[in-house]
C-alpha cells in the first residue's frame, strides 16, 4: 500500500476507536493541527536531513481533558522514508499545582529501505508548571527499540520560558540523549514564539547539538515554522 493511504488509514482508524469513545462522552472535542518548517527537528536532532517538512495532526479528548487520542502525519528523510506516522494515547492529569503529560505512541516510517528498522514505540512523562509569565518542563522520554539502527534511547530535558506578552513567548531547553547503538549527545535550543491570531503561531528557534558527526541531522540550525490550530 502506498504510504499516504496506508497513514491516512491508520489514522482513520484512531479516528474511529475515538468516535466510539465520543459517543459515551458528549462533552468529547476534537482539535486539528497543521504546519511547516524550514527542518523537522526533534530532541534538537533533524529528522528530515536539514530540509523543510509538513505535518498534520488530529487529537480528541474527553469532557475533562485528562484522556486523549492523536494521530499525526509528518514529512522525514530518513532511511530511506519519507513519511512518518504517529498514533498516540495519553493522560493529562494535575495535581498540586503541576500539569502532566503520559503518553505511549507507536511511529512508523514508511516506504524505508530493505532492512531498515521502521517502526518504534515511545514512552513520555511530561511534568509542567506555570507561575505568572514563567513557565517550566521536564521531559523524560524512553523508547526499548527506536527506529534506524538506534535500539534503546533515554531522552531528558528540561524546558524554560516566559510570556512577555499574551502573544510572544521566548523558550530554552536543554537535553540529553542516551542511544544504545548510536551517539550520545547533548542538545539545546533558544527561540520565540508569536501569535499572529488565536489560530496562527509563528516560530524562530535555534538548534544545536554536541554531537561530532557528519551531515546535518546533529548540525546547529535556525529553524523558522508556521503552525496551524483548528
Amino acid at each position: 500500500m502506498h504510504p499516504i493511504p496506508a497513514a491516512l488509514l491508520a489514522v482513520a482508524s484512531l479516528a474511529v476507536l475515538a468516535s466510539e469513545a465520543q459517543a459515551q462522552d458528549s462533552g468529547g472535542k476534537w482539535s486539528f493541527s497543521a504546519g511547516a518548517a524550514t527542518d523537522n527537528r526533534s530532541k534538537d536532532a533533524s529528522k528530515s536531513d536539514g530540509n523543510p517538512f509538513v505535518y498534520g495532526g488530529a487529537e480528541w479528548a474527553n469532557a475533562s481533558g485528562l484522556f486523549y487520542a492523536s494521530g499525526s502525519l509528518e514529512t522525514i528523510d530518513a532511511g530511506g522514508s519519507n513519511l512518518e506516522s504517529e498514533l498516540a494515547l495519553g493522560l493529562r492529569p494535575e495535581f498540586a499545582g503541576f500539569d502532566f503529560d503520559l503518553n505511549v505512541a507507536h511511529k512508523n516510517r514508511f516506504d524505508a529501505d530493505p532492512g531498515y528498522d521502521a517502526d518504534a514505540w515511545e514512552f513520555t512523562a511530561d511534568t509542567k508548571r506555570s507561575i505568572g509569565p514563567a513557565s517550566a518542563r521536564l521531559r523524560l522520554q524512553y523508547s526499548p527499540d527506536s527506529t534506524g539502527s538506534t535500539e534503546a534511547f533515554t531522552w531528558v530535558a528540561l524546558r524554560g520560558g516566559w510570556d512577555f506578552t499574551n502573544k510572544l513567548n521566548v523558550s530554552a531547553e536543554i537535553g540529553y540523549r542516551d542511544q544504545d547503538n548510536s551517539v550520545d549527545y547533548t542538545g539545546w535550543n533558544v527561540g520565540g514564539s508569536y501569535a499572529l491570531t488565536p489560530k496562527v503561531e509563528l516560530d524562530l528557534r535555534w538548534h544545536d547539538t554536541d554531537a561530532d558527526v557528519a551531515g546535518e541531522q546533529y548540525k546547529g540550525a535556525l529553524v523558522a515554522g508556521v503552525n496551524f490550530a483548528f
